[in-house]
């Protein structure tokens, strides 16, 4: 019982920055976000925290929804607050624009299933 209320919680906090970041993306442009640091690493720290969320949901609950790739979700994480000299702009947009906007309704179905 536990584990299920610790995936509910993951799985909201990654709906809540999934939903920012959409509807922060479509305010700017790549190029505004680059050169405003602040707005950078605010887009920058909603990737990481879906990372960090993903990497707090339970093994049993990873495996059984294998159709998201939870590894490579925790890998960027991973790569953005240890890595961060190597975060290349274009690629944080990509995850952005596209790997974001493809995960919102899979982790709202999740949440709705739970």
């Amino acid at each position: 019982m536990r584990e299920k209320v610790r995936d509910k919680e993951r799985l909201q906090h990654i709906l809540k920055a999934c939903d920012v970041l959409i509807e922060k993306k479509d305010k700017y442009v790549k190029e505004e976000v680059e050169q405003n640091p602040i707005l950078y690493f605010g887009f920058v720290k909603l990737v990481e925290i879906i990372g960090e969320a993903v990497y707090g949901l339970t093994k049993d609950f990873r495996q059984q929804h294998p159709e998201v790739e939870w590894d490579l979700i925790e890998d960027m994480r991973h790569v953005l607050v240890h890595g961060y000299y190597h975060i290349r702009p274009q690629q944080l947009w990509q995850t952005i624009e596209k790997d974001v906007v493809e995960l919102r309704p899979v982790i709202a179905s999740f949440l709705t299933d739970l």
